[in-house]
Protein backbone atom coordinates (compact mmCIF):
# COMPACT_ATOMS: atom_id res chain seq x y z
CA UNK A 1 0.00 0.00 0.00
CA UNK A 2 1.00 3.60 -0.46
CA UNK A 3 -0.50 4.21 3.01
CA UNK A 4 2.84 3.96 4.90
CA UNK A 5 4.06 6.83 2.68
CA UNK A 6 1.18 9.14 3.69
CA UNK A 7 3.65 11.82 4.85
CA UNK A 8 5.12 12.03 1.34
CA UNK A 9 3.79 12.66 -2.19
CA UNK A 10 2.15 9.69 -3.86
CA UNK A 11 4.70 9.85 -6.69
CA UNK A 12 7.47 9.23 -4.14
CA UNK A 13 5.44 6.41 -2.61
CA UNK A 14 5.16 4.65 -5.95
CA UNK A 15 8.88 5.05 -6.64
CA UNK A 16 9.77 3.67 -3.20
CA UNK A 17 7.43 0.71 -3.48
CA UNK A 18 8.84 -0.22 -6.86
CA UNK A 19 12.44 0.16 -5.62
CA UNK A 20 11.61 -2.07 -2.62
CA UNK A 21 10.86 -4.92 -5.02
CA UNK A 22 7.06 -4.91 -5.26
CA UNK A 23 5.33 -5.64 -8.59
CA UNK A 24 1.90 -4.56 -7.30
CA UNK A 25 0.49 -1.58 -5.42
CA UNK A 26 -2.64 -0.64 -3.46
CA UNK A 27 -3.61 3.02 -3.21
CA UNK A 28 -3.68 4.51 0.27
CA UNK A 29 -6.00 7.19 1.57
CA UNK A 30 -4.12 10.52 1.55
CA UNK A 31 -0.66 11.88 0.74
CA UNK A 32 1.10 15.19 1.23
CA UNK A 33 1.40 17.20 -1.95
CA UNK A 34 4.27 19.53 -2.89
CA UNK A 35 2.80 22.28 -0.69
CA UNK A 36 2.61 20.01 2.35
CA UNK A 37 -1.19 19.60 2.26
CA UNK A 38 -2.78 16.18 2.71
CA UNK A 39 -4.69 15.25 -0.43
CA UNK A 40 -6.70 12.13 -1.26
CA UNK A 41 -4.94 9.63 -3.47
CA UNK A 42 -8.18 9.72 -5.45
CA UNK A 43 -11.12 11.75 -4.18
CA UNK A 44 -14.40 9.87 -3.98
CA UNK A 45 -15.97 12.51 -6.25
CA UNK A 46 -13.15 12.44 -8.81
CA UNK A 47 -13.99 11.51 -12.41
CA UNK A 48 -13.10 7.98 -13.44
CA UNK A 49 -10.53 9.41 -15.84
CA UNK A 50 -8.47 10.56 -12.85
CA UNK A 51 -8.33 7.02 -11.47
CA UNK A 52 -7.35 5.70 -14.89
CA UNK A 53 -4.58 8.29 -15.13
CA UNK A 54 -3.12 7.30 -11.75
CA UNK A 55 -3.31 3.65 -12.76
CA UNK A 56 -1.35 4.44 -15.92
CA UNK A 57 1.32 6.19 -13.86
CA UNK A 58 1.59 3.08 -11.69
CA UNK A 59 1.88 0.74 -14.66
CA UNK A 60 4.43 2.99 -16.36
CA UNK A 61 6.59 2.44 -13.26
CA UNK A 62 6.04 -1.32 -13.42
CA UNK A 63 3.45 -1.46 -10.63
CA UNK A 64 0.08 -3.12 -11.23
CA UNK A 65 -2.59 -1.49 -9.01
CA UNK A 66 -4.74 -4.14 -7.32
CA UNK A 67 -6.73 -2.35 -4.61
CA UNK A 68 -8.10 1.02 -3.50
CA UNK A 69 -9.92 2.21 -0.37
CA UNK A 70 -13.57 3.17 -0.41
CA UNK A 71 -12.81 5.81 2.32
CA UNK A 72 -16.49 5.62 3.33
CA UNK A 73 -17.85 3.71 6.33
CA UNK A 74 -20.54 1.19 5.43
CA UNK A 75 -22.95 2.72 7.96
CA UNK A 76 -22.91 6.19 6.40
CA UNK A 77 -26.28 7.30 4.96
CA UNK A 78 -24.78 7.91 1.49
CA UNK A 79 -22.42 4.91 1.59
CA UNK A 80 -24.01 3.06 -1.32
CA UNK A 81 -23.68 6.02 -3.69
CA UNK A 82 -20.08 6.63 -2.61
CA UNK A 83 -19.21 2.97 -3.13
CA UNK A 84 -20.78 3.02 -6.59
CA UNK A 85 -18.44 5.88 -7.49
CA UNK A 86 -15.47 3.95 -6.12
CA UNK A 87 -16.48 0.86 -8.09
CA UNK A 88 -16.67 2.94 -11.27
CA UNK A 89 -13.22 4.41 -10.57
CA UNK A 90 -11.77 0.96 -9.92
CA UNK A 91 -13.32 -0.49 -13.07
CA UNK A 92 -11.95 2.33 -15.23
CA UNK A 93 -8.50 1.88 -13.65
CA UNK A 94 -8.74 -1.92 -14.04
CA UNK A 95 -8.34 -2.38 -10.29
CA UNK A 96 -9.99 -5.63 -9.14
CA UNK A 97 -10.68 -4.79 -5.47
CA UNK A 98 -12.28 -1.97 -3.47
CA UNK A 99 -11.52 -2.20 0.25
CA UNK A 100 -14.14 -1.14 2.77
CA UNK A 101 -15.21 -1.55 6.40
CA UNK A 102 -17.53 -0.25 9.07
CA UNK A 103 -17.11 2.09 11.99
CA UNK A 104 -15.16 0.93 15.03
CA UNK A 105 -18.31 0.97 17.18
CA UNK A 106 -21.24 -1.45 16.77
CA UNK A 107 -24.70 -0.40 15.67
CA UNK A 108 -26.62 0.37 12.45
CA UNK A 109 -26.00 -3.17 11.24
CA UNK A 110 -28.97 -2.97 8.89
CA UNK A 111 -27.27 -0.10 7.03
CA UNK A 112 -24.20 -2.26 6.47
CA UNK A 113 -26.31 -5.03 4.94
CA UNK A 114 -28.40 -2.63 2.85
CA UNK A 115 -25.29 -0.93 1.46
CA UNK A 116 -23.56 -4.18 0.54
CA UNK A 117 -26.71 -5.65 -1.02
CA UNK A 118 -27.03 -2.53 -3.15
CA UNK A 119 -23.42 -2.45 -4.35
CA UNK A 120 -22.67 -6.17 -4.68
CA UNK A 121 -24.38 -6.57 -8.08
CA UNK A 122 -22.87 -3.27 -9.28
CA UNK A 123 -19.38 -4.46 -8.38
CA UNK A 124 -19.88 -7.88 -9.93
CA UNK A 125 -21.15 -6.42 -13.20
CA UNK A 126 -18.15 -4.06 -13.29
CA UNK A 127 -15.66 -6.88 -12.77
CA UNK A 128 -14.74 -5.55 -9.33
CA UNK A 129 -15.08 -7.14 -5.88
CA UNK A 130 -15.86 -5.15 -2.74
CA UNK A 131 -13.82 -6.55 0.13
CA UNK A 132 -14.86 -5.93 3.72
CA UNK A 133 -12.16 -6.10 6.36
CA UNK A 134 -11.94 -6.23 10.13
CA UNK A 135 -12.23 -2.79 11.75
CA UNK A 136 -14.08 -3.26 15.03
CA UNK A 137 -17.82 -2.71 15.33
CA UNK A 138 -19.94 -4.62 12.83
CA UNK A 139 -16.86 -5.92 10.99
CA UNK A 140 -14.75 -6.76 14.05
CA UNK A 141 -13.74 -10.35 13.23
CA UNK A 142 -13.52 -12.71 10.31
CA UNK A 143 -16.46 -14.67 11.69
CA UNK A 144 -18.58 -11.51 11.79
CA UNK A 145 -17.53 -10.53 8.27
CA UNK A 146 -18.41 -14.01 6.98
CA UNK A 147 -21.85 -13.71 8.57
CA UNK A 148 -22.33 -10.41 6.74
CA UNK A 149 -21.19 -11.97 3.45
CA UNK A 150 -23.67 -14.84 3.87
CA UNK A 151 -26.51 -12.42 4.57
CA UNK A 152 -25.63 -10.25 1.57
CA UNK A 153 -25.38 -13.32 -0.68
CA UNK A 154 -23.59 -11.78 -3.64
CA UNK A 155 -20.28 -12.82 -5.25
CA UNK A 156 -19.41 -9.14 -5.59
CA UNK A 157 -18.78 -8.94 -1.83
CA UNK A 158 -15.96 -10.87 -0.20
CA UNK A 159 -13.31 -10.34 2.49
CA UNK A 160 -9.85 -8.87 2.97
CA UNK A 161 -8.41 -10.32 6.17
CA UNK A 162 -6.73 -7.93 8.64
CA UNK A 163 -5.19 -10.02 11.42
CA UNK A 164 -3.67 -6.99 13.12
CA UNK A 165 -7.06 -5.38 13.63
CA UNK A 166 -8.57 -8.60 14.98
CA UNK A 167 -5.86 -8.74 17.65
CA UNK A 168 -5.87 -4.99 18.27
CA UNK A 169 -9.56 -4.04 18.44
CA UNK A 170 -10.90 -7.30 19.83
CA UNK A 171 -7.92 -8.93 21.61
CA UNK A 172 -9.06 -11.98 19.64
CA UNK A 173 -6.74 -14.66 18.32
CA UNK A 174 -6.58 -14.19 14.53
CA UNK A 175 -5.30 -17.75 14.04
CA UNK A 176 -8.51 -19.16 15.51
CA UNK A 177 -10.63 -16.52 13.80
CA UNK A 178 -9.30 -17.07 10.29
CA UNK A 179 -10.35 -20.73 10.45
CA UNK A 180 -13.98 -19.53 10.58
CA UNK A 181 -13.82 -17.48 7.38
CA UNK A 182 -11.08 -18.80 5.11
CA UNK A 183 -13.45 -19.53 2.23
CA UNK A 184 -14.46 -15.88 1.95
CA UNK A 185 -10.95 -14.36 1.92
CA UNK A 186 -9.73 -12.85 -1.35
CA UNK A 187 -6.94 -10.60 -0.02
CA UNK A 188 -4.92 -9.75 3.09
CA UNK A 189 -4.21 -6.39 4.71
CA UNK A 190 -0.84 -7.30 6.18
CA UNK A 191 -0.40 -5.76 9.62
CA UNK A 192 0.95 -7.08 12.91
CA UNK A 193 0.22 -6.04 16.49
CA UNK A 194 1.87 -6.08 19.90
CA UNK A 195 0.27 -5.87 23.33
CA UNK A 196 3.66 -5.72 25.13
CA UNK A 197 5.58 -3.65 26.02
CA UNK A 198 3.22 -1.18 24.35
CA UNK A 199 -0.18 -1.71 22.73
CA UNK A 200 0.38 -0.78 19.08
CA UNK A 201 0.16 -1.98 15.50
CA UNK A 202 3.35 -2.66 13.58
CA UNK A 203 4.77 -4.33 10.51
CA UNK A 204 4.74 -8.11 10.03
CA UNK A 205 7.43 -9.92 11.96
CA UNK A 206 7.61 -7.18 14.60
CA UNK A 207 4.44 -8.26 16.40
CA UNK A 208 2.83 -11.25 18.08
CA UNK A 209 1.04 -12.83 15.09
CA UNK A 210 2.47 -16.07 13.71
CA UNK A 211 2.29 -15.50 9.96
CA UNK A 212 3.15 -19.12 9.21
CA UNK A 213 -0.01 -20.22 10.99
CA UNK A 214 -2.00 -17.27 9.66
CA UNK A 215 -1.29 -17.87 5.98
CA UNK A 216 -1.37 -21.68 5.97
CA UNK A 217 -5.16 -22.22 5.71
CA UNK A 218 -5.49 -19.73 2.86
CA UNK A 219 -2.54 -21.22 0.98
CA UNK A 220 -4.21 -24.61 1.31
CA UNK A 221 -7.31 -23.15 -0.37
CA UNK A 222 -5.29 -22.79 -3.58
CA UNK A 223 -6.29 -19.20 -4.42
CA UNK A 224 -4.02 -16.46 -5.74
CA UNK A 225 -4.63 -13.17 -3.93
CA UNK A 226 -2.95 -9.86 -3.09
CA UNK A 227 -1.19 -9.35 0.23
CA UNK A 228 -1.20 -5.58 0.72
CA UNK A 229 1.08 -4.13 3.39
CA UNK A 230 -0.92 -1.63 5.44
CA UNK A 231 1.56 -1.22 8.31
CA UNK A 232 5.29 -1.75 7.88
CA UNK A 233 6.61 0.16 10.89
CA UNK A 234 8.75 -0.90 13.84
CA UNK A 235 7.12 -0.85 17.28
CA UNK A 236 8.34 1.44 20.08
CA UNK A 237 10.54 3.66 17.90
CA UNK A 238 9.65 6.77 15.90
CA UNK A 239 8.55 6.32 12.33
CA UNK A 240 11.09 7.32 9.68
CA UNK A 241 11.27 11.02 8.90
CA UNK A 242 12.50 10.39 5.36
CA UNK A 243 11.03 8.39 2.48
CA UNK A 244 14.27 6.42 2.32
CA UNK A 245 13.57 5.15 5.83
CA UNK A 246 10.13 3.98 4.72
CA UNK A 247 11.71 2.35 1.66
CA UNK A 248 13.97 0.27 3.91
CA UNK A 249 11.02 -0.96 5.98
CA UNK A 250 8.98 -1.69 2.84
CA UNK A 251 11.77 -3.92 1.59
CA UNK A 252 12.24 -5.58 4.98
CA UNK A 253 8.59 -6.61 5.41
CA UNK A 254 8.36 -7.84 1.82
CA UNK A 255 11.38 -10.04 2.37
CA UNK A 256 9.95 -11.35 5.65
CA UNK A 257 6.57 -12.33 4.19
CA UNK A 258 8.26 -13.72 1.09
CA UNK A 259 10.35 -15.95 3.39
CA UNK A 260 7.19 -17.13 5.15
CA UNK A 261 5.47 -18.00 1.88
CA UNK A 262 8.50 -19.77 0.42
CA UNK A 263 8.87 -21.74 3.63
CA UNK A 264 5.24 -22.82 3.58
CA UNK A 265 5.51 -23.80 -0.07
CA UNK A 266 8.55 -25.95 0.75
CA UNK A 267 7.04 -27.54 3.87
CA UNK A 268 6.17 -31.25 3.59
CA UNK A 269 2.50 -32.04 3.03
CA UNK A 270 0.67 -32.24 6.33
CA UNK A 271 3.39 -30.35 8.23
CA UNK A 272 0.91 -27.67 9.28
Amino acid sequence: MTLPYAAFPIERALEGIKAAGYPYVAWGVTHKDASGQQRPAIDVTAPVSEAAALARRCRDLGLDPVMMFSTVFLEEPEAADAHRRRIAQAAEAKIPYVLTFGRTRPGEYERVIACLKAIGPVARQAGVAVLIKQHGGNTATGAMCSAIIREVGDEGVRMCYDAGNVLDYESHDPIADIATCVGDIRAFAIKDHRDFPKDEDCGPGFGEIDHYRLLTPVMQAGLTMPLVFENIFEPLVRRPATPEGVDALARRVREYVDSVIRGLQAAPAGAA
